[in-house]
């Protein structure tokens, strides 16, 4: 029998609901949008991780449930309260330059919320694994481009392709260059001296992974187990 009440993808499920209802909640997101929709939607989805949560089904049992489809349905209808499917862009357009470093932390708090969920289904089918790296996605990017970091000499911020979309990563490894293909771990955002890191590179031993195989977007191949640790890390300090 499954514990599903320890399954790591259910733990930061219901942990990323709440980062969204807060970051929500505080926001001041300019636009046409439904904050009440938004807010009552994903309230709904606590219940239905909770029920997971005592279910103690086999993953193969819990992607076939009816909870995981209405999660990924209050997903949507968040997306659309929000704005529809390009909700991310009208809201930087309406924010002035003081507003716009905290606005970015914001959205991309929504993002990895909404990622979480919508991603739930496919990281539960990989089975009975009992790892708090199961509770995010780590895919495979190509670096797209890379600048210093305006207020820290020892940071660079890159702009990372995950084939659906990109992604801003904050890094202390001043040796990545443009089209260096990386393993991402998308974890919660964390703000580095005003600018909003969306993931950590992964490494092992001196610098990060910089020739990653595998498809652009998808699980990455051949990580070595080590660089999987300060991910590890991570994923427990959110759920703390």
């Amino acid at each position: 029998m499954w514990d599903t009440s320890n399954d790591y993808r259910l733990l930061v499920a219901e942990k990323s609901v709440e980062l969204f209802l807060r970051t929500v909640e505080g926001a001041n997101l300019k636009g046409k949008w439904n904050k009440k929709q938004a807010l009552q939607a994903a309230r709904k989805m606590t219940s239905e991780i909770q029920t997971l949560y005592y279910s103690y089904l086999e993953p193969s049992a819990i992607v076939t449930t009816p909870q995981i489809d209405l999660l990924e349905e209050q997903a949507t209808e968040i997306v659309e309260a929000l704005g529809g499917n390009s909700w991310h862009r009208q809201f930087p357009e309406l924010a002035n330059r003081e507003e716009k470093p905290k606005l970015e932390e914001s959205l991309a708090k929504i993002k990895f919320f909404l990622n979480t969920i919508l991603g739930l289904k496919d990281r539960i089918s990989l089975g009975e694994i009992e790892d708090p790296v199961m509770g995010i996605d780590i895919k495979k990017g190509e670096i797209l481009s890379v600048s210093k970091h305006p207020e820290a000499d020892q940071l660079l911020v890159c702009n990372v392709n995950l084939h659906q979309r990109a992604i801003t990563v904050v890094t202390n490894d001043l040796e990545v260059r443009e089209k260096n293909q990386v393993a991402v771990a998308l974890l919660p955002p964390e703000v580095f001296m005003g600018i909003t890191s969306e993931g950590m590179f992964l490494g092992a031993g001196e610098g990060i992974l910089k020739d990653v195989k595998g498809d652009l977007g998808k699980l990455p191949h051949g990580i070595p187990l080590e660089a999987l640790n300060e991910a590890r890390n991570l994923v427990e300090n959110f759920l703390q």
